[in-house]
């Protein structure tokens, strides 16, 4: 499973070296048919976990599994509530002023009213590094947050590229879709934690009886299941930016504007201050790394295979 996901995030890459045009109408269709696959793979392999747990423990692996649905889910519905309030306090985010930052809200009033959504709340984050971010469980709730790095070196049409790329994780309700994925791999890796904790202490039901083979298969698959887990939630989370990107170019009709920002945010290179590992993911361009971790770990595609999709769109 681990090779046919490797080859799953790499496959587009070797499309693109073949593709000449595309345009952004199908390669929007295309990555919300991935995002369907990718979680149709999320559930199999719980499913998987849930024949692991019954091999080992026999039914209480499935008390097991009902005890770490309800974790996740109490965890998942806490952080879709008051996770955008968490992210905009934790990244120093103030509320755009209304004379001071017009230029960016007249930007997003545009775009929003483009888009077909209400106008988010706009804050401007005090730092150098230039990047944005969307949060929000909903069009109704959300709030759009751009660092004063960004506004400082984005001419209006780059401007206006990312703020539609954070407009369209906002229209393409991104954040549910973020919270399912948190959902499922905290499933996963809460099952996995407390299976191998009753194995060590505790011991299987009946493992007298049952194939050594099944049970080390059934015991490895349980170790594997976090990394696994989080591969292919970091693959939905690239597939995410890819749609975003898309919808943005959709949304502008000119996605010169979003390839040549992330031109600008890729020379940079500069890690936002206040972000973090949780909140990595929700930003245009990774805030943490510098390009020295594998495309596989990272929550965004690497830049220039994004700004490669869109000089071919």
């Amino acid at each position: 499973m681990l090779l046919l996901l490797i080859i799953y995030t790499n496959f587009d890459v070797i499309i693109m070296e073949e593709r000449k045009r595309i345009d952004f109408f199908t390669e929007s269709s295309r990555n919300q048919i991935k995002t369907y696959f990718l979680f149709l793979g999320f559930f199999a392999f719980i499913f998987l976990i849930a024949i692991a747990l019954k091999y080992i423990f026999n039914f209480a692996g499935f008390g097991i599994l009902f005890i770490a649905g309800i974790i996740a889910i109490i965890y998942g519905i806490v952080g879709y509530f008051l996770g955008d309030k968490i992210v905009l306090a934790t990244s120093g985010a103030q509320e755009a002023d209304s004379k001071r930052h017009q230029y960016l809200n007249n930007v997003v009033e545009g775009l929003s009213i483009s888009a077909g959504i209400p106008k988010p709340k706009v804050y401007v984050i005090d730092d150098d590094s230039p990047n944005a971010f969307a949060t929000g469980r909903d069009p109704k709730h959300a709030s759009l947050a751009v660092t004063t790095g960004l506004l400082k070196i984005m001419s209006r049409q780059e401007l206006e590229g990312v703020v539609a790329h954070e407009m369209s994780h906002i229209k393409n309700r991104d954040i549910e879709v973020m919270t399912i994925t948190s959902i499922l791999f905290g499933i996963i890796s809460i099952v996995s934690d407390i299976a191998l904790r009753v194995l060590i202490f505790g011991g299987s039901d009946d493992s007298d009886g049952k194939n050594i083979v099944g049970l080390i298969i059934s015991i490895a698959l349980l170790i594997l299941a976090p990394l696994v887990a989080m591969l292919i939630q970091l693959a939905i989370s690239r597939n995410r930016e890819y749609l975003a990107d898309s919808s943005s170019a959709k949304l502008t009709r000119y996605p010169k504007g979003l390839a040549d920002a992330l031109r600008k945010i890729d020379s940079f290179n500069q890690p936002v201050k206040n972000a973090s590992k949780g909140t990595a993911h929700m930003y245009i361009a990774n805030p943490l790394e510098g390009g020295g971790i594998a495309n596989l770990f990272s929550t965004h595609p690497p830049i220039k295979e994004r700004i490669k999709r869109l000089d071919a769109m």
